[in-house]
């Protein structure tokens, strides 16, 4: 796919000089746009970035100085190059001490000035490939993304450690919205099997009748609509690791299959009879009591007895209330980024208002709200105005105590209510996915 053209942004009171350097620029492929003064400029980059601007030191009103400053605010990744005359030469030296590009004197020589920005753009190239290299290698690492300050989690990031160099079975336990695949991705980036893939299979967002091909595969003609031959996720996985989120949704008898491949790392695809060797590494995670469920008849007890080798019990926001903030930081940078926003932290009120709120959705709600206030924010601090409504003050003093599931009770209704039954909108807002919410509606008996 080709690239977009770069964009420059041409500002300068002369118009001559708007006009030719737009020609100039254009003709060598460029998207060009120009202000005629630095609040021209101002409005044009909140409509959307630019790679290059071309920026004049001498115009009336706010300067270019000023003008840069308040550049490097909104876009700090944007490339600005100073254009000066002789007499202000001393002016422009102080633009480069500010992290100016490089500064060009009036008049202009063509030739000059577009090796400077193919130079400039160049650079800026490598910058953004760097970085986006090494937020890939952050990703694929699973560490810079698990923000520990409790001590809760620090312990969490000691069990990983501890078995991420062995081949052993994890099952991984903690409430949605945790942050149970990414502790998941962290075992296997910091096992040996990081070279070869981790497949991830949401166990209960799969319907009972697909999740059996899901995760074995089959042969073509195996059944109506099958007609290709299809590798299920353990088939996927083999080298790698396997991660099966909500293992206490599969079904009873596909629990029979997948308890027969964990002892013989042997499957067969749906409508085959060909025994395939797989090698993988399993991880489990579950927001269920599968000891309640081995007694209830839904869950085998040799399947628990298999999967439930190493244990890692993340533990849910509100008892770990040093992460909050560090969280709700990373996801305002995260957020900044990706939209372009001069959004840089929260105000004292805001982070009061997110240490009072008791987060029944988890980290996947934290994130949700921060990613909200970001869009509606206007200003460069997070207010409480632009955290969702249901990030509620604290209980008041002698307030009526209830139990955590009337809490997530009232809160599910409370959402519901505001979205008008939209189950989508809902889970969208409380940070799961849809089975999950209809699962609580059913087990609440709520209303829509």
């Amino acid at each position: 796919m080709n690239r977009q053209p770069f964009t420059i942004l041409v500002v300068d009171d002369e118009p001559s000089v708007c006009d030719s350097l737009r020609r100039w620029f254009q003709e060598e492929g460029y998207t060009v746009t120009t202000a005629r003064s630095a609040e021209e400029a101002l409005q044009k980059m909140h409509a959307g970035p630019y790679d290059v601007i071309l920026l004049d030191i001498k115009m009336p009103g706010m300067d270019g100085l000023a003008l840069q400053r308040r550049i490097r605010e909104l876009d700090p990744k944007a490339v600005v190059i100073i254009m000066t005359a002789y007499a202000s030469v001393e002016t422009a030296v102080e633009a480069l001490k500010q992290g100016a590009y490089d500064y060009v004197t009036k008049p202009f020589d063509p030739d000059d000035l577009s090796r400077l920005v193919r130079n400039a753009l160049k650079q800026k190239r490598l910058a953004d490939e760097n970085l986006q290299l090494k937020e890939k290698i952050s990703e694929l690492m699973g560490v810079d993304q698990i923000v520990a300050e409790s001590p809760g989690m620090k312990q969490v990031l000691e069990l990983v450690d501890t078995v991420a160099g062995t081949d052993s079975t994890v099952l991984i336990r903690g409430e949605s919205g945790t942050g149970k695949e990414l502790i998941a991705r962290a075992i296997h980036a910091r096992s040996k099997r990081r070279f070869y893939p981790l497949v991830a299979v949401n166990c209960g967002a799969i319907p009972e009748t697909l999740l059996e091909s899901e995760l074995f595969g089959h042969e073509k003609g195996a059944f109506t609509g099958a007609q290709f031959q299809r590798k299920g996720k353990i088939e996927q996985a083999s080298g790698g690791t396997l991660f099966l989120d909500e293992v206490g949704d599969i079904p009873p008898k596909m629990q029979v299959d997948l308890l027969r491949v964990l002892e013989t790392r042997r499957l067969t695809r749906l409508g085959g009879s060909e025994e395939i060797q797989v090698d993988f590494r399993l991880i489990c995670a579950t927001h269920q009591p599968l000891e309640q469920l081995v007694a209830e008849g839904k869950f085998r007890a040799d399947l628990y007895y298999r999967i439930n080798v190493f244990t890692i019990v993340i533990p849910p926001l509100r008892e770990r209330k040093e992460d909050i903030l560090p969280l709700a930081r990373f996801f305002i940078e995260k957020y900044a980024r990706s939209m372009g926003k001069p959004v840089k932290q929260l105000s004292p009120e805001a982070e009061r208002t997110l240490l009072a709120y008791h987060w029944p959705g988890n980290v996947r709600e934290l994130e949700n709200a921060i990613e909200r206030a970001m869009v509606i924010g206007k200003t460069s601090e997070i207010q409480p105005r632009d955290l969702p409504l249901f990030a509620e003050a604290p209980l008041p003093e002698g307030a009526e105590l209830v139990s955590l599931a009337e809490v997530e009770r009232q809160h599910i209704q409370k959402v519901l209510d505001r979205v008008g039954g939209n189950v989508t909108r809902a889970a969208r807002i409380l940070g799961i996915d849809r089975v999950t919410l209809y699962n609580k509606i059913k087990k609440y008996g709520l209303r829509r």
